[in-house]
């Protein structure tokens, strides 16, 4: 309520008891408009008071809306201020469980990564004992290589072999004859009598007994790397290298398997097959790596 509402409330009231009982002066007497009045009676000055007191309660009133209003604002503010503190407590909630959730999560994984780097560790020392069991059967590896992969040597020995077909199919012929003679024999004792041509270097005899021991299948993996020797030490790498791999085919576990693989290494490279003569050196040190050959085949790798 304002000051003028105040004043026309009291003025409605309390005025017209008060104007019955005086007149005011014809001269400006009892005015109460005036700033400053004279000639008051003792109701007029009542009047003024009470109306100077509703001024100030009025004002004071006026003032107190005014701080009332102030305080509603400082008081909206403050809302304002708390609705904004709360949204950031919210939001400072939700990062606070996004941060929990990661951390489990890091943690999950870091035990998983655990898990994985020790079934990791577990599976590659089971490769690595099956590693070593490949190395011991190095030797089936090389025959199956063998058995896969041609030569150039072997290929022009072809046309090598073509142009000496004639005097092959006489050399059959005359062991054919010679083995009717040996056929006589046992085969122990056709073993022996084969050994003893090759001490004596008559090759020719020798090929002709073994070649008719593997007819009787008498040791022919032996029989068969006797052959390859002396074609070897003949110079005939193409045969050497056929002999030699039908004998490790038939048996890959016979003593001589370090002397075979070294001379069938040579062979190839003096064929000029120089990829296959290392994969084969590189193969007699891994499996045979305190034997002679394998002296020998790291010093032919250099």
């Amino acid at each position: 309520m304002n000051y003028n509402t105040i004043v026309t409330l009291f003025m409605v009231a309390v005025v017209p008891t008060l104007l019955s009982a005086s007149e005011p002066s014809a001269f400006g007497a009892g005015d109460l408009s005036n700033p400053e009045p004279y000639g008051l009676t003792s109701s007029e000055k009542v009047i003024l008071e009470t109306k100077d007191k509703l001024k100030k309660v009025a004002q004071k009133s006026n003032s107190q809306a005014s701080q009332l209003d102030s305080l509603r604002e400082r008081i909206d503010g403050l809302q304002s201020i708390v609705e904004s503190i709360g949204r950031k407590t919210h939001k400072n909630k939700v990062t606070l469980q996004k941060l929990k959730e990661e951390e489990k999560n890091i943690f999950s994984n870091s035990n998983e990564y655990q898990e994985r780097l020790s079934k990791s560790v577990q599976e590659n020392s089971q490769k690595i004992e099956e590693l070593k069991k490949n190395l011991l059967e190095v030797s089936k590896l090389l025959d199956r290589i063998n058995a896969r992969y041609v030569t150039k040597h072997e290929y022009n020995s072809l046309v090598v072999s073509v142009n000496n077909f004639k005097d092959l199919i006489a050399k059959e012929l005359h062991i054919k004859i010679k083995s009717s003679n040996n056929s006589k024999l046992s085969s122990p004792k056709l073993y022996n009598l084969a050994k003893k041509n090759y001490d004596r270097r008559y090759y020719t005899k020798a090929i002709q007994n073994y070649e008719e021991l593997i007819r009787r299948n008498y040791k022919p993996a032996y029989s068969h790397y006797m052959i390859g020797e002396m074609y070897y030490k003949r110079k005939n790498y193409a045969k050497a290298i056929s002999y030699f791999k039908k004998s490790a085919a038939l048996y890959s576990k016979a003593s001589y398997m370090p002397k075979l693989m070294l001379h069938s290494a040579i062979a190839m490279q003096k064929s000029g097959d120089r990829s296959h003569a290392r994969s084969f050196y590189k193969a007699i040190i891994v499996k045979y790596p305190n034997s002679i050959e394998a002296k020998e085949a790291r010093k032919r790798l250099k």
